[in-house]
Order: structure tokens, then C-alpha cells, then sequence
């Protein structure tokens, strides 16, 4: 179907082809679906009427409070570590980079559960940990076992293994952004520094955001292996040491599964407006919704 105007322009107005696999996969899937929620809600083994019992108590709104802390925090640790190990891979200088690759080696190359135990055993490892200037009286020393609580050592171990990670996705972003962009602010006379805060992470953010996004919410649920070391008040082992005690850990694994659900629900809300204000500029219009113009003589 076309529409003739003045000027001799038709506008083609495609028309949907129906697809009849579609709507029998759909059929399909959905009553998959259904039949699922069916045995989930009248299996009585799941035992619903205590999952709501413990879903608002104060000992699962704790550990979910607790994780969300923790969450928080690690993302907040691997963020800072990310952007300068991302900055140093970036530098002229190969010692910095040498530090920065190394780091990253490390981190990615071994298990989060491997790690999160080495830390549990750090004060066991280091009665005490000086820092200081060598060679002068400037620095202090921390004896590890007063300040490397298990909260501290879950929040120290979650975020260096985050941060390598999450260097590589702003690395990533950064060489996103065209070398032109670092070429025309040097020849305006900015420095790198300016320029990296003001051209190039801007941009580089329409790329970084998502899968950050993805890395945040992978950390919700990665702060359930803290108990490695051990942390005892995250969501996960307090739903499952509560079950043990009731000899019902069903129930209350699913009221801390809901609750992962809901705030991971809230996180990818979170991620799509930030992606929506970063992608502001750029074209999004799917491919479907073209309209083909006809020129005719």
C-alpha cells in the first residue's frame, strides 16, 4: 500500500507478514510456563504459608540489609580500583602498566570462593601489616585481627576481585571513543586529565553501563559466598542456617531467593534509565520500524 503526494512521492506503509511459528512457539512456551507455576504453587512441600512467615522477619531484613551493604560497598571499592588499573593499562609508562596487567592476571585468574579463604586466613598469615615510607619512622601497623573483621575482609576480597573485572569493561569503554576525540582536545590545549573526565568518559559510558549493570547484580548474589570466610550475617546464610535450625530450609530459601528477585527487579530498573540518559543522541530505532519512500519522475 502506498500513499501518492504532491510532489509525485509515494510512502510504502509495509504491512506485518503473520508468522504462524511465532504464535505456535508462544503457545507453547506460555503453557510451559503456566504448567511450572502450577506445581510451584500447589506443590505443599514448598511449604508457602511459612515462606510468608519469615519473608518480612527481622532476621531475613537484616541479612538482606546486610548484603545490600556489602553489595554497595564491593561495587563501590571495585569501581575505584577499575578506573585507575583502567587508566594505568592506558599510561605511556610500562611500569604502570606492567602493575596494572598484573593485578588484573591475578584476580581474574582465580577463583572468587579461593580468594574470599585466603582472606579469612590473612590473620592467621599477618599477626600485623605495616605501611609506611621506607627507610623513615612515617606509617603505622594494624594488628589483623582487631581490624580485619569478617565484614572487612568480605568487603576487601569481594571488591579487588570486582575491580579487575570491571577495569576491563572501562578499558573497553574508553577505547570506544574515538582516538580523534583525544586528538582534537589536545590540540585545544586540555590536559589528559581534563580530557578523560569531560570527552571521554561521558561517551565511554553509553558502552561501560551495561555490562556494569550486569556486574552489579552479579554481585548481589556473589556476596553469597562470603560465608567462606566466614561472614555470617548476609541473606543467604542466615535463610539457611534459620531452615536448618526449623528443618524446613525450603521455605526459607525462597523467601531470600524473592527478595534477591526483587532487588535485582529494582537494579535493572535502575540500569535501563541510566542507559536510556548516557544513550541520549544516539539513533535506537529498530530496523522494523522503517518507512520506505518511493520517488517517482
Amino acid at each position: 500500500m502506498s500513499i501518492q503526494t504532491k510532489d509525485g512521492v509515494k510512502l510504502i506503509q509495509s504491512k506485518p507478514v503473520f508468522h504462524l511459528g511465532r504464535w505456535v512457539s508462544a503457545i507453547i512456551v506460555g503453557l510451559m510456563a503456566l504448567g511450572l507455576a502450577y506445581i510451584l504453587v500447589t506443590n505443599p512441600q514448598f511449604r508457602w504459608d511459612v515462606v510468608w512467615k519469615w519473608l518480612f522477619s527481622k532476621m531475613i531484613m537484616t541479612g538482606l540489609f546486610m548484603t545490600i551493604v556489602l553489595t554497595v560497598l564491593s561495587m563501590t571499592l571495585g569501581t575505584a580500583l577499575a578506573i585507575t588499573m583502567a587508566v594505568m593499562r592506558q599510561s605511556i609508562n610500562p611500569v604502570l602498566r606492567g602493575v596494572a596487567s598484573a593485578y588484573i592476571w591475578f584476580f581474574r585468574g582465580t577463583p572468587i570462593y579461593t580468594q574470599l579463604i585466603f582472606w579469612s586466613l590473612l590473620p592467621t598469615l599477618y599477626r600485623t601489616i605495616t605501611l609506611g615510607i621506607p627507610g623513615t619512622e612515617i606509617g603505622f601497623s594494624l594488628e589483623t585481627r582487631a581490624w580485619f573483621t569478617p565484614f572487612w575482609m568480605a568487603f576487601i576480597g569481594l571488591g579487588l576481585n570486582e575491580g579487575a573485572y570491571l577495569a576491563e569493561i572501562i578499558r573497553a569503554g574508553i577505547l570506544s571513543v574515538d582516538q580523534g576525540q583525544w586528538e582534537a582536545a589536545t590540540a585545544l590545549g586540555m590536559n589528559r586529565g581534563k580530557i578523560f573526565r569531560r570527552i571521554i568518559l561521558p561517551q565511554a559510558m553509553r558502552v561501560i553501563v551495561p555490562p556494569i549493570g550486569n556486574e552489579t547484580i552479579s554481585m548481589l548474589k556473589t556476596t553469597s559466598l562470603v560465608s567462606a570466610i566466614p561472614y555470617t550475617l548476609e541473606l543467604t546464610f542466615v535463610a539457611n542456617q534459620k531452615g536448618q535450625e526449623l528443618f524446613q530450609p525450603v521455605p526459607l530459601l525462597i523467601a531470600a531467593a524473592i527478595w534477591y528477585l526483587i532487588v535485582t527487579s529494582i537494579l535493572m530498573r535502575i540500569q535501563s534509565r541510566i542507559e536510556h540518559h548516557f544513550g541520549k543522541g544516539f539513533d535506537s530505532t529498530s530496523p522494523g520500524d522503517t518507512t520506505f519512500i518511493e520517488v517517482t519522475p
